[in-house]
C-alpha cells in the first residue's frame, strides 16, 4: 500500500464518527435554536470586530475577528451533507450561510455609513486592498485550507487546528469588506472582495468534500444515501468553482502581465537615464502607453531615444508619458545665538 492509502487507512470514518460530526456541524435537534443564537451572537461580534479592524488596517485585530466567525462550520456541514446524499440538511446549512453572509454584509455597511468621511482610505488601506483583487494563488490556498479544515473537523484529536485553517480562509473579513466598500460607494472593489469570499466558499466545499469522500463519509453513512441529488450537488459545486477560478484567472495574468511590462519598462528608461544626472521616480504602463516620472536638473536624455529603446525592446508602438520634476534645494540659515541667552 501506498503512503496515501495508509494515511486514508489510520484516519478511516466510521459509523461510531457519524454523532461528533452532526453534532459538531449540523444546527439541528433539540440544540438547533440555541445554536444557531450562538451563530448569530458569533456572527455579529465578527463582522464589528473585522469592519472595525479593517477602518483601522489592524491586521491582528482582523485576525481576532477570523478566530470567532463561526461561518466555516456550516459550510462544511453542506460538504457533509452532500457527501452523505443529505440534501435536507444541506438545504438548511446552505440557508445558515447565506444568512450569515447578507447579516455580515449589512453590519458592515451600517458602520461604514458612520465613516463617509473619508476615513476608509480605499486606495491606501492594506486590508482592503489585500481583498479586493483575489487571483488564483487565493484559490490553491483556499483549496488547502478548506482540505484542512474538513480533515480536522472529522478527527477529534486534531479539532483544535481548526482555528489555523479559520485564519487561512477567512470568510467574514471580505463580507465586511463588501459592506463598508458598498456604504462608500465602491461598487467594483466591493464585488472583488465578495470574489474572494466566494473563493473561499466553494474551495471549502470542493476540497471538504474531497477529503470527505476520500476519509469514507459515505461508506459510514447508514442514511437513504440519494446519489443522483448528490451528484447533482457535485456537479454545481465543481461549477461554482470553475466560474470562480476564470475571473481569478484574468487577474492573475493581467498582474503578471503588468508586473512584467513594468519591470521591462523599467529596465529601459534606466539605460535611457544611464548617462544623465536625472534619476527615474515611477514608471507606469498602460494597454498602449507607459508613463514616466523623473527628478533631476539640466536638460533630460532625448525623449526620441527613449521611444527608440522602447520600440525596439517591446516590438509596438507606445505613446511615452513624461513628467520632469524638479530638485529643490534650499539652504536655511540658523538664526545667530544670542550670548545673553547661553
Amino acid at each position: 500500500m501506498g503512503l496515501l492509502s495508509n494515511i486514508v487507512a489510520d484516519f478511516r470514518l466510521t459509523q461510531s464518527d457519524l454523532p461528533r460530526i452532526h453534532r459538531q456541524l449540523f444546527y439541528d435537534g433539540e440544540d438547533r435554536r440555541r445554536n444557531l443564537e450562538r451563530f448569530g451572537i458569533l456572527m455579529f461580534f465578527a463582522t464589528l470586530i473585522a469592519a472595525y479592524g479593517v477602518i483601522g488596517d489592524s491586521t491582528a485585530t482582523v485576525i481576532g475577528a477570523m478566530l470567532i466567525a463561526p461561518l466555516m462550520t456550516p459550510v462544511l456541514a453542506i460538504a457533509v451533507a452532500v457527501v452523505t446524499g443529505d440534501m435536507h440538511r444541506a438545504t438548511f446549512s446552505l440557508l445558515v450561510v447565506v444568512g450569515g453572509v447578507l447579516g455580515a454584509i449589512l453590519l458592515a455597511f451600517c458602520i461604514g455609513i458612520s465613516f463617509r468621511s473619508g476615513i476608509i482610505g480605499i486606495d491606501t488601506n492594506s486590508q482592503i486592498l489585500s481583498r479586493v483583487s483575489p487571483r488564483l494563488v487565493d484559490l490553491g490556498a483556499a483549496l488547502g485550507a478548506g482540505a484542512i479544515g474538513a480533515f480536522a473537523s472529522s478527527r477529534e484529536d486534531i479539532a483544535d487546528t481548526l482555528p489555523g485553517a479559520a485564519i487561512a480562509i477567512a470568510l467574514v473579513p471580505p463580507l465586511s469588506v463588501v459592506g463598508l466598500l458598498l456604504s462608500q460607494g465602491a461598487w467594483a472593489e466591493a464585488w472583488g472582495a465578495m470574489m474572494l469570499f466566494l473563493t473561499n466558499f466553494f474551495a471549502i466545499l470542493l476540497a471538504g468534500s474531497l477529503v470527505f469522500v476520500l476519509l469514507g463519509l459515505s461508506a459510514a453513512s447508514v442514511g437513504n444515501l440519494s446519489g443522483h441529488a448528490r451528484r447533482r450537488a457535485f456537479e454545481w459545486i465543481a461549477l461554482g468553482t470553475l466560474l470562480v477560478a476564470l475571473p481569478l484567472a484574468a487577474t492573475s495574468f493581467h498582474a503578471v502581465t503588468g508586473a512584467r511590462n513594468r519591470d521591462r519598462a523599467t529596465t529601459v528608461v534606466n539605460e535611457w537615464l544611464e548617462s544623465s544626472n536625472f534619476e527615474l521616480v515611477s514608471v507606469s504602463v498602460g494597454a498602449d502607453d507607459i508613463s514616466v516620472a523623473i527628478k533631476g536638473e539640466g536638460v533630460p536624455p532625448p525623449v526620441a531615444q527613449l521611444i527608440d529603446i522602447i520600440r525596439a525592446q517591446t516590438q509596438e508602438e507606445l505613446s511615452v508619458s513624461l513628467e520632469i520634476l524638479p530638485v529643490q534645494r534650499r539652504q536655511v540659515d540658523l538664526p545667530a545665538i544670542d550670548q545673553q541667552d547661553q
